[in-house]
C-alpha cells in the first residue's frame, strides 16, 4: 500500500501493540506519535509478516523494524544471536544500534564491520549477543573463523537494500541469508523496490506485505538547486567560495584520493574541511564525523559510499563537486540538505561539456533548472554571515618522565635483592679467578661469550652441526615470541640461572684441563671465535 506521512492510521505507540516498557522509553526521548512508515509497518511486523517497506531517508524506517525486534527477540547465547540487521556501511550500522539502544536494557546489541580490529567485536560474540547489527563483508569473514553462528538467527532486517545492490553487496547478503537456517521472518527496507532488489524480494521474502510512504515534504522540492557551468580547473577556488557563503556544507566527489586531496586543497584557501570515506579506518571517520557535526569544520568532503548513512541536521548546502553516478546519487546525495521541512541549496558544478548529461539527469529527477554562470553571492541568504567554527579540541600531548623521575618511580631493592646481587658478583669473581690462563686482553664481556661458547659446544656434540632449513624456521619463529629454542625443541634457558650452569661447567672444565678429551685444538679455536 501507498500512503502519505500525512494519513494517519494510529495515533500512538501502545495502540500499536508496543509493550509499555518500549512506549516509556519512546517517552522518554520526546518520542510520542509514530510516523508514517512506522504506522504502518510495525503492527505487521509484530503480526511475524514478511515486510517490504520504501521509505527515503529521514522517515523513521529505523525505528519501525527496531521497535518489533527489541519487543519480539529472544536471548542468544554465545556466538549465537537471535536477530540480524544487515547494513550496507559503518556509519548506518552504528546508527541503527544508537537508535534500538536506549529501547530497552533487557535486549543487548553488537555491531560489526571492518575498519575496526576483531577483538572486541569477537570478545562481544563470545559474551552472546541478542540483536547483531552488521555489514556483509565483516559477517562473512567472522562467520569463516567460527566467530558467529548464525543457525538461531530467527528475523533477519536488510535495511537499505537498493544500497546494498549499488555496492554489490547481494551476493554476499544472498549467502549470509541462506545460512539463516531458522530465520522465520525477513524484513526488507530500500528507497526503490526494483531491479537486483525485486530479486532479493523474490527469492527470500514470503508473501511479504509492501507499505510505500511518499513524504508530504520532499526534500528534493525544498531545496534549491543550482547547475554552475565552470571550468575544471577553476572548481577548487569556486567551491571555497560557495562553502565560505553557506556553511555547513557536504561536499561530494568520486573517488578517495579526490576527497583527500580537496581537502588539503580547501585548507590553503581558509577552509576547514574533513573527508571521509572506505579508504579510512573507522576511528578516523567518526573523528571526522564528529569535527563536522560539532561545527569544528566548514566542509565534510565526502564520496557516495561513505555518505549513506550519515545523518547529520541542519545542513545549509550540498555541493556536486564531481557529477553524481545517475539520478538516484543525485537524489540520494541532495538528501543531505532542506530535510525535515527547512531549506537548503543544492550546487552543481558543471564543466562546459557536461551540459547535456545534466539536463537528461534534471529530467529524471523530475525538476527544470537553468544552467548558467557561478553566481555565489545569489547563495549568500542561505548562509549564516555571523556563524563562526567552534574552537579546536584541544590535544594533550602525553609528557615522557625526565631520568630523574623514571629513577625516583623505580621500587628500592629489598635485602634479598641486594643479597642476590652480592652472590651472583661473587660468582663472577670465582669464574675469572678460574679462567687465569686465558689472555689478559679480554675483558668481563669476552668471558661471558666464552661461557655461552662453550655451552653451545657442548650441546653440539650431541647434534649435527649443520642445521636444516625447518630447523632455522622454528629457531626464527621462537626468537618472535620471545623464547629461544634449540634445534630438538627444547627452551634453551637464559639469565642469572643459565650463567650459574655456565660457571660451574667451566670451573669443571677447568679442573679437568679445559676442554673434552678428543677435540682438536682447530675445534677449540673456532668454538672461542664463534
Amino acid at each position: 500500500m501507498s500512503l502519505t506521512e500525512s494519513k494517519p492510521r494510529a495515533l500512538t505507540f501502545e495502540e500499536l501493540g508496543v509493550p509499555d516498557f518500549i512506549c516509556r522509553s519512546l517517552h522518554r526521548r520526546g518520542i510520542n506519535e509514530p510516523f508514517a512508515i512506522q504506522r504502518v509497518a510495525i503492527a505487521d511486523i509484530m503480526q511475524g509478516n514478511d515486510v517490504c517497506g520504501a521509505a527515503p531517508t529521514g522517515s523513521g524506517k529505523t525505528l519501525a523494524f527496531g521497535i518489533p525486534l527489541v519487543a519480539m527477540t529472544r536471548k542468544g547465547s554465545p556466538r549465537r544471536p537471535t536477530s540480524l540487521v544487515l547494513s550496507p556501511t559503518r556509519e548506518l550500522a552504528d546508527q541503527i544500534a544508537s537508535e534500538m539502544e536506549p529501547l530497552s536494557n533487557r535486549t543487548s546489541i553488537t555491531t560489526v564491520y571492518g575498519g575496526v580490529a576483531y577483538g572486541k567485536q569477537v570478545n562481544a560474540l563470545k559474551h552472546g549477543t541478542d540483536i547483531l547489527v552488521a555489514c556483509p563483508g565483516r559477517l562473512e569473514d567472522l562467520m569463516e573463523s567460527g566467530n558467529v553462528v548464525l543457525n538461531d538467527i530467527e528475523r533477519v532486517v536488510i535495511d537499505e537494500a537498493d544500497r546494498m545492490a549499488d555496492m554489490g553487496f547481494l551476493p554476499a547478503v544472498r549467502r549470509i541469508l541462506d545460512a539463516t537456517t531458522s530465520r522465520t521472518q525477513t524484513i526488507l527496507f530500500s528507497a526503490t523496490l526494483d531491479g537486483d532488489v525485486a530479486h532479493l524480494v523474490k527469492h527470500y521474502q514470503n508473501d511479504p506485505v509492501r507499505h510505500e510512504v511518499v513524504p508530504e515534504h520532499n526534500s528534493i522540492s525544498l531545496a534549491d538547486h543550482r547547475f554552475w557551468t565552470v571550468a575544471r580547473d577553476a572548481r577548487v577556488s569556486l567551491l571555497a567560495e560557495t562553502v565560505a557563503a553557506a556553511w555547513p556544507t557536504i561536499v561530494f566527489c568520486r573517488t578517495r584520493h579526490g576527497a583527500d586531496r580537496l581537502t588539503k586543497q580547501l585548507a590553503r584557501d581558509g577552509i576547514t574541511a574533513v573527508s571521509i570515506h572506505g579508504g579510512k579506518s573507522q576511528p578516523q571517520r567518526t573523528r571526522a564525523l564528529a569535527e563536522f557535526t560539532e561545527h569544528r569544520a566548514h566542509a565534510l568532503i565526502a564520496t557516495d559510499v561513505a555518505a549513506r548513512g550519515i545523518h547529520v541536521d541542519d545542513v545549509t548546502s550540498v555541493v556536486h563537486f564531481d557529477p553524481p553516478e545517475d539520478h538516484k546519487a543525485y537524489i540520494h546525495r541532495s538528501g543531505r540538505t532542506a530535510r525535515a521541512g527547512q531549506g537548503g541549496v543544492v550546487v552543481s558544478l558543471i564543466e562546459p561539456n557536461g551540459r547535456r548529461a545534466a539536463r537528461r539527469m534534471q529530467r529524471e529527477v523530475g525538476i527544470e533548472v537553468e544552467i548558467v554562470d557561478p553566481d555565489v553571492a545569489s547563495i549568500t541568504p542561505f548562509g549564516d554571515p555571523t556563524a563562526t567554527l567552534a574552537p579546536a579540541r584541544e590535544v594533550r600531548e602525553r609528557q615522557r618522565p625526565s631520568s630523574k623521575q623514571r629513577q625516583g618511580s623505580q621500587p628500592k631493592k629489598t635485602g634479598g635483592q641486594l643479597g642476590k646481587k652480592r652472590r651472583n658478583t661473587s660468582q663472577r669473581g670465582d669464574m675469572s679467578s678460574t679462567r687465569g690462563d686465558r689472555k689478559s686482553h679480554r675483558g668481563q664481556g669476552s668471558r661471558q661469550d666464552d661461557q655461552h661458547s662453550e655451552a653451545r659446544r657442548s650441546d653440539s656434540n650431541d647434534r649435527p652441526r649443520r642445521t636444516t632449513e625447518a630447523q632455522r624456521d622454528r629457531q626464527r619463529r621462537a626468537e618472535g615470541d620471545g623464547s629461544s629454542r634449540n634445534n630438538r625443541g627444547e627452551r634453551r634457558e637464559s639469565g642469572p640461572a643459565s650463567h650459574r650452569k655456565g660457571a660451574k661447567a667451566d670451573q669443571h672444565r677447568a679442573s679437568s684441563g679445559g676442554h673434552r678429551k678428543g677435540q682438536s685444538t682447530r675445534a677449540r679455536t673456532s668454538s672461542r671465535r664463534g
